[in-house]
């Protein structure tokens, strides 16, 4: 019995683990397990640094994107539909009738007929309701010619050096902006109090513009520019009577949604476009250099209305 024990208790001593034995390895695997952990945690918080800053980078470069588009579209000028003389036309000033007067307005230079027989006139009244224009015609005009319009806005973005003009902090355009034929008025309105830049846009026909509200929010958490820089700087040029902005730079400043898990604070960046170019204002100031005066739209009288 007592050869056997003895035999039993030597099996345990060379199976069994010791109490030390036990509470190193208990913390080699609390440590481990602390630094796989910790490791998560730090993977996590990356994660979330990268989709707050990746947020912040979207949303500045969606609203750039539409800015961008939208003054390239600055200054263009169409009819909504096909237009034509019902009637015709006979030389000298008359209130003549037009297949549809929408979109058109007192002082728009209209292209009437086709060939040796076409003209551009300048229309000094429009009743849109009646459809009827009226106009000093050089050529009589038969029946069911076309209407055109052609050229350009040359104030397509609102001339700072105007009278309520575009500003360091407003963009003012109008236009064909969305290219479907409707003349627009849009307004951009970077406004660092509340942290928000604005896009406002009614109708060329409008007589006012409604304030702007949190539905028309385009970006948010924007801050002041470095050095005190404007949202907008516009470059501009005249000629005769008439000033072009023919190129228009934009800075924007924003902040992440959330502070960032990494650094404990909230990321800034900065995004300036030097270059936005008004290709339908710049056509219309080409034209306007070589002397060709009957394709420069002129700013229409409800514009006047908008721009306060």
């Amino acid at each position: 019995m007592n050869s056997g024990a003895a035999a039993l208790r030597g099996l345990g001593c060379e199976t069994g683990s010791s109490l030390a034995e036990f509470v190193i390895s208990a913390g080699v695997t609390s440590l481990v397990s602390g630094i796989v952990v910790s490791g998560m945690l730090r993977l996590g918080d990356t994660e979330n640094a990268i989709g707050n800053r990746t947020e912040m980078h979207a949303g500045i470069r969606g609203a750039t994107e539409l800015v961008q588009h939208e003054v390239s579209q600055a200054g263009r000028i169409t009819l909504p539909g096909s237009v034509t003389l019902p009637a015709g036309a006979a030389a000298g000033t008359h209130v003549v009738s037009v297949s549809s007067a929408a979109g058109m307005f007192a002082g728009e230079q209209l292209v009437v007929d086709t060939g040796g027989n076409e003209e551009t006139v300048a229309t000094s009244n429009v009743d849109s309701a009646n459809n009827t224009v009226t106009a000093n015609f050089a050529n009589a005009h038969a029946a069911n010619v076309p209407v055109t319009v052609r050229g350009g806005f040359a104030s397509g973005i609102v001339p700072p050096s105007m009278a309520n003009g575009s500003t360091g902090k407003i963009l003012k355009i109008f236009g064909d902006i969305h290219g479907k034929g409707n003349l627009v008025y849009v307004e951009y309105t970077c406004d660092i109090t509340s942290g928000n830049l604005y896009r406002n846009s009614v109708p060329l026909t409008a007589t006012s513009k409604p304030a702007v509200t949190a539905g028309q929010i385009l970006l948010n958490n924007i801050q002041p520019n470095p050095a005190g820089a404007p949202c907008f700087t516009y470059q501009e040029k005249t000629v005769g009577a008439d000033t072009f902005v023919v190129g228009v730079a934009m800075t924007l400043t924003r902040t992440t949604e959330f502070i960032d898990p990494v650094t404990n604070q909230r990321q800034t960046e900065t995004q300036v476009l030097w270059n936005m170019s008004p290709r339908n204002i710049f056509e219309t100031w080409e034209l306007a250099s070589l002397g060709v005066a009957n394709r420069i739209q002129p700013m229409p009288a409800s514009v006047l209305n908008l721009v306060p």
